[in-house]
């Protein structure tokens, strides 16, 4: 009896999640909706709906990538293109990555494809050719590298980061970069002994905050120690990119449990 109701309650919990995960598309019904309803229909409940809310099979950048390389492969650079550019810059591809993605495509769609899906990329992406500079700047503030895009981890952040591996022998050590008001979802370092995590600011600002409890800010030289099964998040003050050195503290049977994201509404308190 006790199994049929955690049954029960998981997946009530799971079905919970999925529907705060969905996504809501009205394209269909706003452009087509009083001439192809069931088109409209089966684009905004169908492929959107379902087909791309279906994150635990396959992430959403994933599915951007996926889609603009089927796009431009068929010479479709219209206002369909635009959307999913405009979609996968959201879903965390940057302007780097774009670049070098749709260099690959031209290898084997052919280069006027590519030529067309750049002119539409460039304006997607227009306003993080003054980012790359800001980044290069803050890279010659700290001594660590700022790394590569941490695309493992994107779907728990909202905002670009960047991950180098310090050191994975004795103690996993991690510098992680926030571009300015990027910051990591709410979560939890699970251990049944030991665990947690330490921080160390590196340069720039940013923030920690424990739920229930102020917001601590983080300098260069701040250091935060984080006990295991203490809710909380970290990420860049909105006015400075921000890098900290993360140090998983050993311990037994580890895992990180990542849980909502910090809203727009609990930012924009902190100064």
């Amino acid at each position: 009896m006790k199994r049929i109701i955690l049954t029960a309650v998981f997946c009530t919990l799971t079905l919970q999640i999925m529907a705060q995960e969905k996504i809501v598309q009205t394209a269909g019904r706003d452009q087509l909706g009083g001439f192809a309803p069931k088109f409209a229909e089966i684009n905004d409940d169908i492929l959107f709906g379902e087909v791309w809310s279906r994150t635990d099979r396959l992430g959403l950048r994933d599915r951007s990538l996926i889609t603009i390389t089927s796009l431009i492969s068929q010479g479709i650079t219209d206002s369909s293109l635009g959307f999913h550019l405009q979609e996968a810059k959201k879903n965390g591809i940057t302007r780097t990555e774009i670049a070098e993605i749709i260099t690959h495509i031209g290898f084997y769609a052919g280069w006027p494809k590519a030529w067309a899906a750049f002119r539409l990329a460039k304006d997607v992406w227009a306003e993080d050719t003054t980012e790359e500079n800001a980044k290069a700047v803050f890279q010659r503030e700290m001594i660590f590298p700022i790394g590569e895009p941490n695309t493992a981890y994107a779907r728990y952040f909202i905002g670009n980061s960047y991950l180098a591996r310090i050191s994975s022998e004795q103690i996993s050590i991690a510098n992680v970069t926030f571009e300015p008001r990027c910051r990591n979802n709410w979560h939890i370092h699970r251990a049944t002994e030991g665990g947690g995590q330490m921080l160390v600011g590196v340069a720039g600002r940013g923030w920690y905050q424990e739920e229930g409890k102020p917001a601590v800010e983080i300098l260069p030289g701040t250091v935060i120690h984080i006990p295991a099964h203490v809710k909380h998040w970290h990420g860049a003050a909105a006015d400075s990119w921000f890098a900290h050195l993360a140090f998983e503290v050993p311990g037994e049977n580890v895992s990180n449990e990542w849980l909502e994201p910090v809203t727009d509404e609990e930012y924009d308190k902190l100064k």
